[in-house]
């Protein structure tokens, strides 16, 4: 029902989801384009996808809008390169702002960088 819709804005979520690595993005989208889609009623027009590692990791059976913008994020091959591996937070809401927000956990070497490596605590080296 809204795939076409979804379809026009891909190229402007892919933007903010690449740029979602260093803030939280915000897209305003047309609401009329949604009304006219829609039943004209605003019930489903906010909601919460949560992407995991190029998947859907929450349930979103009760909108149909964010069925079918996980549907379009899923087909497409740009936006499967982008969100692989990759933990993001996608959430429209009232106003039709859609933020995107990389959630990703930092990586490994983030958490360690502080550490000093044993040899220099100043255990004594194996013979």
């Amino acid at each position: 029902m809204y795939n076409h819709i979804w379809k026009k804005y891909l190229p402007f979520i892919n933007i903010h989801l690449k740029k979602s690595a260093a803030e939280d993005q915000v897209l305003t989208l047309n609401r009329v384009d949604f009304e006219r889609a829609g039943t004209g009623r605003k019930a489903g027009y906010k909601f919460t996808i949560q992407l995991t590692n190029g998947r859907v990791s929450n349930v979103i059976s009760g909108s149909p809008l964010a069925m079918n913008l996980a549907a379009v994020l899923l087909e497409d091959d740009n936006t499967k390169k982008i969100i692989k591996d990759k933990m993001y937070e996608i959430s429209l809401n009232t106003k039709f702002q859609l933020t995107t927000k990389n959630i990703t956990p930092p990586a490994g070497d983030e958490e360690t960088k502080d550490v000093v490596p044993s040899e220099e605590v100043g255990e004594p080296a194996s013979h």
